[in-house]
């Protein structure tokens, strides 16, 4: 069974165009969450919080994910992609040797709560080129709990209580990235199997998790390896963000959007898009 061994508690930040969000990410972080680099959550029905989004900017190296649970978000970038996701819907956008994209709010006022992700590359795969796609809400396969509660599998593969089995719709990455959205109803317990061989990290977004493994609201728990994840919602029952992936273990050095091995290879990113060479 899996072991909570830390949790980390989300901390208040400004990002983008002054867009307020709560963030768990730093180099004090990289090793108990890698391969992700940084978790973003914004969630307010504030349009000063949010409406100046996320203007165009360079990434490379690494991949982003944004995951809406509320409201609508514009995507564009330099390949010529454009469209709006909402609720449920994910992009998935991988950087790689460089990409130029905005990520802006499709709506003036009402509550906007999403997520962005940033999965990093090995090595080998950093300079790859970049690409882009979305997966809509109606084709993430999910499973609906006997008990109230509910599993949506956006990427990887779970087994829930012993008994089911849910695969996303992601082909297979090197990383091996597990990214499911969990709701519980109160009190209710759910056992998931998944990425047996690497941690898991669950991110409480409402409600809490109760028992040995409480964990609060904001917070995410950074869990062992292991054959199950069993866990145990609060009297106010609980949603949850669950990842996995493989750990890289690689050097990382990061310059804002830029996540290289090297400062050799971050001063060339840098140097690249000052001279219109990134993309």
């Amino acid at each position: 069974m899996r072991i909570l061994k830390q949790i980390i508690q989300g901390r208040a930040t400004n990002d983008g165009d002054g867009v307020r969000i709560r963030r768990i990410a730093g180099s004090q972080f990289n090793a108990l969450i890698d391969p992700f680099l940084m978790l973003d959550e914004i969630n307010s029905d504030e349009a000063s919080d949010y409406i100046g989004g996320f203007p165009e900017h360079p990434h490379r190296g690494m991949e982003t994910i944004t995951y809406m649970k509320a409201g609508r978000m514009r995507h564009r970038d330099h390949m010529g992609n454009e469209g709006v996701i909402g609720p449920g819907d994910v992009q998935w956008m991988t950087a790689g040797k460089g990409v130029l994209h905005s990520e802006m709010p499709e709506q003036e006022s009402g509550l906007l709560h999403g997520f962005q992700l940033w999965l990093n590359l090995p090595a080998a795969e950093k300079m790859k080129s970049a690409g882009y796609r979305d997966i809509r809400a109606k084709d993430i396969p999910f499973e609906e709990l006997m008990t109230g509660g509910k599993v949506a599998m956006i990427a990887g593969e779970v087994i829930i209580n012993n008994e089911t089995t849910l695969k996303g719709v992601l082909p297979k990455l090197t990383t091996q990235p597990v990214l499911m959205d969990v709701d519980l109803s109160e009190n209710e317990n759910l056992n998931l199997s998944f990425n047996s061989e690497y941690p898991a990290l669950v991110y409480v977004i409402e409600g809490e998790l109760a028992g040995e493994d409480a964990i609060q609201k904001g917070s995410m728990g950074i869990f062992s390896e292991g054959e199950s994840l069993i866990l145990t919602a609060g009297e106010k029952g609980a949603s949850l963000l669950i990842l996995s992936g493989k750990p890289l273990k690689e050097p990382i050095v990061q310059y804002g959007p830029f996540v290289m091995n090297t400062r050799v290879e971050i001063d060339q990113a840098i140097n690249d898009f000052r001279m219109g060479r990134l993309v």
